[in-house]
Formats: structure tokens, sequence, C-alpha cells
């Protein structure tokens, strides 16, 4: 027998490879949307309130490629380029993120020098 470092997750104490703590963190993750208007009046998507155990470089590299647009994973939140209020949601929905768990703020904020 060999010994893996690795074979079994410290959270749920399953095998790696039948690990199912992100589809739990997935599942259970209430997303906020919201909409901010940046310097020289861009306008950027925020994302926020996943779980700790789920990959957000990854998802942010995800949603980037679905969304045709820059972005990035920056203090437990993803930031796209644009606003993607319209179709966020859907997208989300077909990464595993219930539809219902997704909220999304239809108001603007203001951040940034102007």
């Amino acid at each position: 027998m060999s010994d893996d470092d690795g074979g079994i997750c410290p959270n749920c104490g399953l095998p790696t490879d039948l690990c199912v703590c992100e589809t739990i963190a997935q599942e259970e993750a209430r997303i906020a949307v919201t909409v901010e208007r940046r310097k020289w009046g861009r306008l950027t998507t925020c994302i926020s309130g996943f779980d700790k155990n789920i990959d957000i470089g990854e998802l942010a590299t995800k949603l980037k490629s679905k969304l045709a647009c820059g972005g990035a994973a920056k203090h437990g939140q993803v930031e796209l380029q644009g606003d993607h209020r319209g179709v966020i949601q859907g997208v989300l929905a077909k990464l595993g993120f219930p539809e219902e768990m997704v909220q999304i703020d239809w108001t603007f904020q203001r951040r940034g020098r102007r």
C-alpha cells in the first residue's frame, strides 16, 4: 500500500475523486450580483457570496470565457468588465449554482474618482 497525501478530503472524509464539498458549497451559496460604475464611467459586474470551498479563480476563468469579457477574482469575489446582470443568472445555473440562490441588484453603485 502506498501513502497518498491528498487521498482523502479533510472536510467530507471521502476520497478526493469522490469529494462532494464543492458541489454542496455551490448549492448552499447565496450569490449577490451588483454593478458598480468605476473610473471613467466603466461598468463592472461584481459577483460575491461564494463559499470558501469554491475555487474562485477557476470560476472567474469560466465566467470570462462564457461571457467573452475580461475580469478578475479579487477579495473573495469575481469582477467582470461590463454589465452582465441580464445573463449571469443563466450562466451560473449552467455552472451548477441554483437560480433561486442568485440575488441580482438592479441599482448602480458608484465607486472611484468620479
